[in-house]
């Protein structure tokens, strides 16, 4: 892309992992027991009983094994704070109704967006069955929703149709990836980086995904060293760069994945095509699309480039 993202999502990355996308770790919290007044019987809601909640939760670990670093992981401590809370809130007649909430908000809340799946089982040994068993037990499983995403793809180096279309193409058949949407191909001037760059072309697309953020991040990484993509001057020409811009409604300033993208809503190259694509779009934190095209510095340098098939036309 023709302007500095590198120094936020584009840090030197470790070489190709032979870890399939979509594969998934695994944290188990077990034993979580709390007080609760869950059941039919009215005796159940009156004076309540023990329940207990074990819960796994599978997200690609790899990120933080990397970096040691927590905000990168789920913290399993506000996981199991947050279903020793729901097991004490309210009361439902059916563990299956505690379980379905509890999993619910793990996905939506507590560790969101990294869990992309989670198991609950909710043990109710108490359960007045009539007769003498060790224990009743629920276990659901649930996937969490594909995000939508934005990436921000761009070239001026090589052949820049070529590398446009190839990453297109590597995104769109990425195991967890559906490309829903392309912007326009536009040519922009170079912002920021050394003198005497050639013009770039930038466009970007809205992706649907069951990925995690850093494994969205890892996806882009690949695809531009599927383009030979070198780091050998701060803001320089390159081959290809693909950006995160925006991960759902993620806020994050992780040194790695900033989100949204600390400078897209400066820049009308990522703007402008995503305008095209859908105007009625927001940066999360930023305001309207639109809006931040009006101001963008650079607006009066865009052109349109040429057709490219997989984007739309300008």
């Amino acid at each position: 892309m023709s302007t500095a993202h590198d120094s936020t999502h584009s840090t030197p990355h470790r070489a190709d992992s032979p870890r399939t996308p979509g594969v998934l770790d695994l944290i188990e919290v077990t034993g979580i027991r709390a007080w609760g007044r869950h059941g039919v019987l009215s005796q159940e809601k009156d004076l309540g009983q023990q329940f207990v909640v074990d819960v796994r939760l599978h997200l690609s670990t790899e990120p933080a094994g990397r970096t040691d670093a927590l905000a990168r992981t789920v913290n399993y401590a506000e996981v199991a704070a947050a279903v020793h809370e729901e097991i004490g809130t309210g009361s439902y007649d059916l563990v299956e109704a505690l379980a379905e909430r509890i999993a619910s908000r793990i996905l939506t809340e507590t560790g969101h967006p990294l869990v992309r799946r989670v198991d609950v089982t909710v043990h109710k040994p108490s359960a007045p069955v009539g007769l003498p068993v060790g224990d009743v037990a629920v276990t659901i499983t649930r996937d969490a929703a594909p995000v939508d995403a934005v990436l921000a793809l761009g070239t001026n180096l090589g052949d820049r149709e070529a590398h446009l279309a190839r990453a297109l193409e590597l995104l769109s058949t990425t195991d967890g990836i559906e490309v829903a949407w392309t912007g326009p191909v536009l040519e922009t001037a170079p912002v920021g980086g050394p003198e005497g760059q050639e013009a770039f072309l930038n466009s970007v697309i809205g992706v649907s995904t069951v990925l995690g953020p850093f494994e969205l991040l890892d996806a882009a990484r690949r695809a531009e060293r599927d383009a030979h993509r070198e780091r050998l001057v701060r803001w320089g020409p390159r081959t290809l760069d693909v950006d995160v811009i925006t991960y759902g409604t993620s806020l994050s300033d992780d040194e790695e994945l900033t989100l949204p993208h600390p400078r897209a809503h400066e820049r009308a190259f990522v703007l402008a095509p995503w305008h095209a694509a859908r105007a009625e779009a927001a940066l999360p934190g930023r305001g309207p699309v639109s809006d931040l095209l009006e101001l963008a510095a650079d607006r009066d340098g865009l052109r349109a480039g040429p057709t490219i098939p997989g984007f739309d036309r300008p």
